[in-house]
């Protein structure tokens, strides 16, 4: 299950990563449409960072149990 939690953060990089190239191409030429991937690409960063801590405790808690 771990190694499925780690694919999944990066998912959402992916997904900030895409915005970010949507806002620089439609910046000048569709300003509210950037706007909106620009909400998308705050939105996937920050769940990368909470999704990476989860599982981070997620790991700890496990190694904790174990010993």
């Amino acid at each position: 299950m771990i190694k499925i939690l780690r694919y999944t953060e990066y998912v959402y990089l992916i997904v900030a990563l895409f915005s970010c190239y949507r806002i620089y191409t439609d910046w000048n030429m569709d300003r509210q449409n950037a706007y909106l991937f620009v909400f998308f690409a705050i939105v996937s960063i920050g769940m990368f960072l909470f999704r990476r801590n989860y599982r981070r405790k997620f790991e700890q808690r496990k190694r904790d149990n174990q010993q």
